[in-house]
């Protein structure tokens, strides 16, 4: 059946918990109530699911013991941890790729052990100390994929294809989160990367508030949408005010609900199911009392942009979607 308004799985980004207490402590090695404080307060804004941004937590940084410790929280909370999103921990750095790499296994193993339908991965590294003096890192420059490097290219997608076949083993969706000058930077390049991947359960995490907050010229929101979102399988959802003067060279950005920003969600929901979208859906927000907004956003989301009745017509993806049955079950009905 597909997904509608009322039970299309939505997650919360947990971008403003912070990986460190007020000691310093890294959260990892916190006790379980203090895990259960933030998936409590997550519950109670709304959410039936949370994304396991791993800026909090690192699931696949915890030892088996921790991680099933991690699990019977959740549950005990009685929220959903259908995804990780591992950020910032590119496979193709140039120093410490084998050690994102590592990471990045290690994470699809932790998801399996948690039940996870998704685990999202980008390119982009860390915040420059530059971007770190920002009010918004986004107005800086940071770090650039290097432009016409076949090298570079070859081991992102063949790196980012050993990742993909490990997580089909797992019955695990792995989504490519596109950020601004990385091969996920533009939409025709994140959507060559999927296609020389080669990949079914490899697509694309189609979050396009990276790209229009930059201050500077940008692709058109509508067309990125038509070009993505074939490829798509998951989707973190923000949005941005921006204003351009294009003559006076001035482009100016800031956070916004879903329903405010530069794009019309209501319009790329119905290219979404156009093109057979079913995903896993990510609210977020940067500033302020960010978990209210992304709670409101999920209201926005259920109340006007998502379909209330089953019988739309879905069109077909280039890549699966979710639901998938592990592949042990798969293999068990080939027989």
């Amino acid at each position: 059946m597909a997904y509608t308004a009322e039970n299309w799985p939505i997650t919360a980004a947990l971008l403003q918990f912070p990986g460190t207490d007020s000691t310093g402590r890294d959260i990892n090695d916190a006790d379980a109530s203090v895990w259960a404080e933030v998936l409590q307060e997550v519950k109670e804004a709304g959410f039936a699911n949370a994304d396991l941004t791993d800026s909090w937590v690192r699931p696949g940084d915890l030892s088996k013991d921790r991680l099933a410790e991690f699990k019977q929280t959740a549950e005990h909370v009685g929220i959903g941890t259908p995804v990780i999103s591992a950020i910032r921990r590119s496979v193709i750095h140039t120093t410490d790729w084998a050690d994102n790499l590592a990471y990045s296994h290690r994470t699809i193993d932790a998801a399996a052990e948690l039940g996870c339908e998704v685990v999202s991965i980008g390119l982009h590294q860390a915040i420059t100390p530059e971007q770190q003096k920002q009010l918004w890192f986004w107005t800086v420059e940071g770090y650039k994929d290097p432009v016409g490097d076949k090298e570079a290219w070859g081991n992102a997608v063949s790196r980012i294809r050993d990742l993909g076949k490990h997580a089909a083993d797992a019955g695990i969706l792995l989504s490519l989160e596109m950020y601004e000058d990385t091969y996920l930077g533009t939409s025709d390049s994140s959507v060559q990367l999927v296609q020389d991947i080669g990949l079914d359960n490899v697509g694309l995490n189609p979050d396009l508030g990276n790209l229009i907050r930059l201050h500077r010229p940008i692709e058109d929101w509508r067309e990125m949408v038509a070009k993505t979102l074939p490829y798509s399988n998951y989707w973190h959802m923000k949005n941005y005010i921006r204003d351009e003067d294009v003559a006076r060279d001035s482009y100016i950005t800031m956070p916004a609900p879903m329903e405010s920003g530069l794009i019309n969600y209501r319009e790329a929901f119905k290219v979404a199911l156009s093109v057979g979208f079913q995903g896993i859906l990510c609210t977020e927000h940067y500033g302020g009392d960010g978990l209210s907004v992304t709670a409101s956003n999920q209201e926005y989301l259920r109340r006007h942009v998502l379909p209330k009745s089953a019988g739309y017509e879905l069109g077909k993806s280039e890549v699966a979607q979710g639901r998938q049955q592990p592949a042990a079950a798969l293999a068990g009905a080939a027989k």
